[in-house]
């Protein structure tokens, strides 16, 4: 299933996009789509079920938002592509590195993005999100890691290079921008992804193709990743892990280095799971 959440900022309302790509209503059935729902079996079946039956949207004029409402924590592994660490000149890391964003750094998948005042190293990174759908704590295998696994969206994992690699301290400074996590369009369950290390990522700056990968270039594919994170901190249905990103991002160019300005816009896409675009403004 495609499941999404449509309406004004803060006031989303459940959906879900069919086979057939019609938009139809689900909150009639449930409430939102959070994890919750994600963790309901039973809630699932029953929108499979009764897909075709629900009431038709009209798409012209509505705002896409984020798919998951209500997001307990976004955790995020740098360096996870070995395309990216060559571009980078670094090192593949021997186990996975993790950060955190903020939930309220999520915005929907078209919103406007901040660059941050005083910003002149804002960059894009395109990621593979997995959603997390049932409680994860010391995963035993990479093998049983999946079935923690409710769905997959795009993320556009925004940066701002200055402030996370030269103001000192933690990479947080630059990953916790306003508007830095753009998520969606849909959230894809798991089993329309039987594979999640076979998947395209491109991302566009004002036409312009930067990024063009593939998840089977992780450093750790998308189930270690669940099994490694679970060991240091229990996963809940609703958290979301951004994968990390391939190759093609503006600290990996030649100088001068292609940071994003006011006015730029981006594109970026992962194969199934839809598209998102955004225009860059400032704070």
């Amino acid at each position: 299933m495609k499941l999404l959440r449509v309406g004004t900022a803060g006031a989303e309302t459940p959906a879900l996009l069919d086979a057939e790509g019609v938009l139809r209503d689900l909150s009639g059935v449930v409430p939102d789509i959070d994890g919750a729902l994600l963790a309901d079996d039973e809630a699932l079946a029953r929108i499979r079920a009764m897909a075709g039956e629900l009431p038709v949207l009209d798409p012209a004029g509505l705002r896409i938002g984020p798919p998951l409402g209500r997001i307990g924590k976004i955790v995020c592994i740098g360096l996870n592509y070995h395309d990216h660490a060559r571009e980078t000149g670094a090192e593949p890391p021997a186990e996975p590195v993790i950060f955190f964003k903020a939930a309220d750094t999520v915005v929907g998948p078209n919103d406007t993005v901040l660059v941050p005042r005083g910003s002149v190293k804002t960059d894009w990174e395109v990621e593979l999100a997995v959603v997390i759908g049932r409680t994860a704590r010391y995963v035993e295998s990479a093998e049983a890691a999946l079935g923690h696994v409710a769905g997959y969206a795009v993320a556009h994992d925004v940066s701002e290079r200055e402030f996370q690699i030269e103001r000192g301290g933690t990479w947080d400074k630059g990953k916790n921008c306003e508007t830095f996590n753009p998520l969606g369009p849909w959230l894809v369950t798991a089993d329309e992804v039987p594979d999640p290390q076979n998947l395209s990522l491109k991302l566009w700056v004002n036409g312009e193709l930067k990024q063009n990968g593939t998840t089977a270039e992780q450093i750790f594919p998308v189930a270690e990743v669940v099994r490694y994170v679970s060991q240091f901190m229990t996963l809940y249905p609703g958290d979301v892990i951004n994968t990390g990103t391939p190759a093609g991002v503006a600290l990996g160019a030649p100088e001068p280095k292609p940071f994003l300005r006011a006015g730029d816009v981006v594109e970026l896409e992962i194969e199934g799971l839809g598209r998102q675009r955004q225009e860059l403004k400032g704070a």
